[in-house]
């Protein structure tokens, strides 16, 4: 590990068109779930231009495609499009969602298999630190926090001029691998054609001191924080750029401060490991860090599908923490059915709770009443004090 380094994360906003999709897709999960909390939904979708197009695979009850479409539109309508290249009112909705593959369902399903499979091979990763009282790396933390801010008060016209496209990048300073200080950030933000960007600027500024302590800001050269660096940013949103369900895995997640297994959450029911499982290991390591084990835990789980175990269970530790591994490997085992089932049942995933999930992380979020977040409970600690 160097002694010094620089370590940056950067988030995009709901209006971002990549998160648009991600938000439209887990409307259309939250959807057949409220209906019936055993759907089954893997659903994608692309946005350019006015134009949405759903696809994906369905097992649930039947909804109508206009009502689906209608639920579009409000997704798009509280983001807060009505633009000319991109608006609630006149988008055009395609949808073309259709039956699960039998042989998918066979595999998930089996009769012999009480727990279940999973729905798919692959590897997730959990991971939670103290740098954050939510125990998030601090770049991606701040990033997130400065345009869920933003977001807040535009929708509440506290924040006038500003669009809902932004990107957020946030750069740090690490001594002996612990966040001493930011020395850069970079915020973009789609704006009205009136503002000027020395306005934008004025506007702007004010969310980075609402977000991130002053002790690390107090050395931040101005020179270093760049508003929209390129310039005017008035055309944005799908009318700027196409967007795709799950193309910002590491916005999601950790902002690259731990692996990533690859595979996105969004538009995907509980069964599917590569959103149920990522839960389950975050869950896991916020409860080892939150007991006093480690100021750092990695869990790594692979499934294989319709097998109903973990293949592995990867724990890692802090430099120096290592000897806990082996315990806290037997703790998990000994207390956490890791089945897809025993994920669902243990942090209530067949609730509708997804679509507040689609922006500003899956992680370091505050558990709800109605079961949102589930996964951020620190509910298990005392399980793993040593």
């Amino acid at each position: 590990m160097q002694n010094k380094y620089l370590f940056t994360s950067e988030s995009v906003s709901e209006g971002h068109p990549d998160k648009v999709c991600d938000r439209i897709s887990d409307m259309v999960v939250d959807s057949y779930l409220s209906l019936d909390p055993f759907s089954r939904v893997a659903c994608e979708t692309l946005t350019t231009t006015n134009k949405v197009v759903l696809a994906g695979e369905i097992r649930g009850p039947k909804i109508e495609k206009e009502e689906i479409i209608n639920k579009v539109r409000d997704c798009i309508k509280e983001i807060g499009y009505d633009q000319k290249g991109f608006s609630w009112k006149t988008a055009n909705i395609e949808t073309f969602l259709h039956e699960q593959s039998a042989d998918i369902a066979m595999g998930v399903d089996s009769k012999d298999n009480k727990d279940e499979g999973a729905g798919d091979q692959g590897i997730m990763f959990g991971y939670a630190c103290t740098e954050t009282d939510d125990l998030m790396p601090a770049p991606i933390h701040f990033s997130h926090k400065i345009l869920r801010l933003m977001a807040e008060d535009r929708k509440k016209n506290a924040l006038k001029g500003i669009e809902p496209d932004s990107k957020s990048q946030v750069t740090m300073l690490y001594q002996d691998d612990k966040p001493i200080k930011v020395t850069s950030i970079v915020i973009s933000t789609q704006h009205s054609k009136d503002l000027n960007q020395d306005k934008v600027k004025e506007l702007i500024i004010p969310y980075i001191h609402r977000s991130i302590p002053e002790n690390y800001l107090k050395d931040l050269d101005p020179k270093e924080i760049y508003i929209n660096p390129t310039g005017q940013f008035i055309i944005g949103g799908p009318d700027g750029d196409s967007g795709l369900t799950g193309r910002k895995i590491i916005v999601d997640t950790y902002g690259g401060a731990a692996p990533h297994g690859g595979g996105a959450f969004s538009g995907k029911d509980p069964t599917k490991v590569d959103r149920s499982a990522a839960y389950a290991a975050r869950y896991l390591a916020k409860n080892i860090v939150a007991a006093g084990v480690s100021k750092k835990c990695l869990i790594q789980l692979a499934y294989a599908i319709g097998v109903s175990k973990p293949l592995s269970i990867f724990v890692r530790l802090a430099e120096g923490d290592e000897n806990k591994t082996e315990t806290v490997k037997k703790i998990i085992n000994k207390e956490f059915n890791l089945s897809p089932r025993g994920i669902r049942e243990m942090l209530n995933l067949n609730n509708p709770i997804y679509e507040v999930t689609s922006a500003y992380g899956h992680f370091g979020r505050k558990p709800s009443d109605s079961g949102e977040f589930s996964w951020e409970k620190t509910d298990k600690a005392d399980l793993f004090k040593l």
